[in-house]
Parts: structure tokens; sequence; C-alpha cells
């Protein structure tokens, strides 16, 4: 019900909006993942652990590879949660334990719903690994409310050409919309709970004002420059994750007239699901002892294996 009343209030049009204003600003920290490459991660760490529904996001570079240099993520499990992988730059492919083969090249996004359980590989392609090149790209995880932990896998995979994209009339504010909808235009892929996920680009001297429910948590991460955040105009910059308070339906952003170059982030709200989490590695359940039960199934065979 929760969510059907958020999905409701995001398609209200025609009213007034109230600025949010920022509750904090958070420093990505630089760690290893997978065979060994270098990821800048807002959450989770010690001082920050999720940001419900959202439990990870890693931006991935940008980083310029030498040729045989490239690594990725190769065999491992997921359940409980989906995976929303954006890559701006490089060549990816994908494998899983259910006979699933993708690739992802720039401008692409999959976004994988894990469920029940897959165990799922993301490699550089093998161009990309011969040749090496510019890596950069996002993987968000997203947390599945309980009724839907144990769904069937499933994969929506759109290329570039399928995400849609829109210019202010201004000409300062162009966007492209991979959940939610902004500047008119509306998401091709179906989320499993009511969110909103958009990459902007702002020239100097453009402003951008996105609605955003009351009920949706909601943030930007700083993918390129820097800009003014939130109703009182705090400042953000490349790297960093901008938190807003639930204190309004509209997120301002704002890169400066002066400003060198232009912005690029990532505005990114959800439901809160407001559920207990249990958490260890690539399983997130309710409880502890569904996260046995999911360690058991992979250690024992149960989750598949991939095929080489």
């Amino acid at each position: 019900m929760q969510a059907i009343e958020a999905l409701k209030e995001q398609q209200e049009i025609g009213k007034a909006g109230a600025g949010r204003t920022v509750s904090g600003i958070v420093n990505s920290i630089e760690t290893l993942e997978g065979g060994g490459f270098l990821v800048r991660r807002p959450f989770p760490k010690a001082s920050f652990s999720e940001f419900d529904p959202f439990l990870l996001l890693d931006e991935m570079g940008p980083m310029e590879v030498a040729p045989g240099e490239a690594k990725g993520a190769p065999d491992h499990p997921h359940r409980g949660f989906e995976t929303v992988t954006y890559l701006l730059s490089g060549d990816m492919e994908h494998k899983d334990s259910r006979g699933h083969a993708g690739r992802l090249r720039a401008g692409d996004v999959q976004w994988m719903t894990a469920g029940a359980g897959v165990v799922h590989s993301e490699m550089p392609s093998r161009d990309f690994a011969r040749t090496g090149g510019r890596m950069h790209g996002f993987q968000l995880w997203v947390n599945l409310p309980q009724r839907d932990k144990m769904i069937k896998p499933r994969y929506q995979e759109i290329s570039s050409s399928q995400i849609l994209k829109a210019t202010s009339p201004d000409g300062l504010v162009m966007v492209s919309v991979i959940a939610g909808e902004a500047l008119g235009r509306k998401a091709v892929i179906e989320a499993r709970t009511p969110m909103i996920y958009l990459h902007y680009r702002i020239e100097p001297g453009g402003v951008l004002t996105q609605r955003v429910p009351h009920a949706f948590n909601a943030f930007a991460y700083v993918v390129d420059g820097a800009g003014l955040f939130g109703a009182e105009g705090e400042r953000g910059t490349d790297g960093q994750m901008v938190m807003f308070a639930p204190d309004g339906d509209e997120v301002r952003i704002e890169n400066p007239a002066d400003a060198k170059a232009a912005l690029e982030v990532l505005l990114i709200a959800g439901v809160p699901l407001n559920e207990p989490i249990a958490r260890y590695g690539p399983f997130v359940m309710n409880t502890e002892a569904e996260i046995h039960q999911a360690f058991e199934d992979y250690r024992e065979g149960r989750m598949g294996a991939i095929n080489s």
C-alpha cells in the first residue's frame, strides 16, 4: 500500500513544490573489489551502512586500462536484492548459473533481480581485455521487499538507444532517464518498488528542479564537477554523495554560471522498506536464519554454476 501511495504522489502534477534541504554530505572511500579493480564507494562503510532501500553504490573508475590488465568480478552469488549496472564507458560481459549471457557497452543498463539466487560473473569483454581503454560505470544495489526476496531471477537489459533522454527548454540541463520520470520522459525499466534513477548533465548556469515525493529517500552522487544542492545551496563535489532531507517534494541542483565545466550527477530516490535487514556479503535477507540458508544453498550448489 505504501508503494502504491508513493507512486500516486510521484505522478501528481500541477502543484507547487517545496524544496528539500541537504541532510548530509558523504565522502567516498576507495576499495578494491572483484578481481582487484578500484571503486569509489559512498556506502556501505563503517559510518554509513545503507540508505533504505539502497544497500550499495559503487563507482567503477574512471580508469584507463592497459591491454591485458582489465579486471572484473568472477563467479559470485547473489540473493535477495537487485543490482543495477550502468556503464558509461567500457565493455563488459555477464554470465550466470541460469544460462543467461549478456554484454554491456557504453550507455547500457543491466537491471538484474537476483531474487531466489544466482551465481553471476561480470568480466571485461575479450575485445576490451585485449585492447584496453577507458572503464567507467556504476553499480547500485536495491533491497527487495520481504515478499519478493525469493522470486524468480530476471534481467532487464536496456541498450543506450533505449534509455530515454531529454533536454530542458533552455538547453542547459540534459537527462538520461533510467528509472522514474524527468522532463516529461518516463523510463522503460520496471522497478519492483517505485524509485527514481536519473543521470543529469548540467551546463554552467543551469538549474534542475526534480520532483521527488515526500515518501522517497533521495540522494545525489556527483560524478564530475561541483554544484549547489538543495534549497540552501550546499556545495557538493566530485565523488561526494549529497543526502536530501524528507522535508519537501522537490530537489534543486544548480551549476553556477561561473563554473568552468558541466556538472554531472546521478539523482537516485526510492521508497524505504522499513524492514529488518540481515546481510552477509552478497546475501541480503530479513533474518539470520535466511542468511544461513542462503550460504548453505550456495555452498551445496543449489544456486547452480556458470558453464564455461
